[in-house]
């Protein structure tokens, strides 16, 4: 029987997937609880696909099962399209309302997808999906940069941890210079949803 809270970050190379994960497990370490990550970012430099598995309470494993996740966080509507098998039929999917192109695209291979096309795309099924303009909070808050932590503080409802815990992550994750920026970006991605 499942018993951690499970939780998936997708993105492309150069998002902020990475720090995104980081920041939870140090909010699970914050609060004294069990967590299991895994990540890949093989080809992140060259804008490929990253994913971070985050399993809070989590003792048998760091990977997360297909059909299994309670939580998608999306730093792309493509790459919430191409990750959404992992999510259990009742999870929630926060999703960046932002598109990034894929190289086929420019290279005039393929048309480029319609974002409404996209979204009703993700709104297929029981999953619920709240879509956030990350990109534009971000830059509210100082930086377009800190999109990744306005999607946690709108991730931070669906989330097993206290407001608080994610806050004090964010301040030990991010750099210094950077933390006020990210304290903002946080509090209005939470404010979005």
């Amino acid at each position: 029987m499942k018993k951690s809270f499970d939780v998936l970050i997708v993105g492309i190379g150069g998002q902020g997937t990475i720090l995104a994960s980081n920041v939870l497990g140090d909010a699970c370490v914050i609060e004294g609880r069990h967590v299991r990550g895994a990540e890949t970012h093989g080809m992140s430099q060259r804008g490929g696909s990253v994913e971070t598995h985050i399993r809070i309470d989590g003792k048998f494993g760091s990977l997360i099962a297909p059909g299994t996740a309670d939580l998608l966080i999306a730093f792309d509507v493509l790459e919430a399209l191409r990750y959404r098998h992992f999510l259990k039929p009742d999870g929630v999917m926060v999703v960046n309302r932002e598109m990034v192109v894929p190289t086929s695209v420019f290279s005039g291979k393929l048309p480029v997808p319609k974002m409404e096309d996209v979204e009703a795309e993700l709104n297929k099924g029981t999953t619920k999906v709240v879509l956030v303009n990350a990109t534009e909070i971000a830059v509210q808050a100082g930086n377009p940069l800190a999109a990744n932590i306005v999607l946690l503080g709108a991730a931070s409802h669906t989330l097993p941890l206290a407001a608080e815990s994610l806050f004090q992550a964010v301040r030990r994750n991010v750099p210094s210079k950077t933390v006020t920026v990210n304290e903002k970006a946080f509090s209005l991605g939470k404010e979005a949803v």
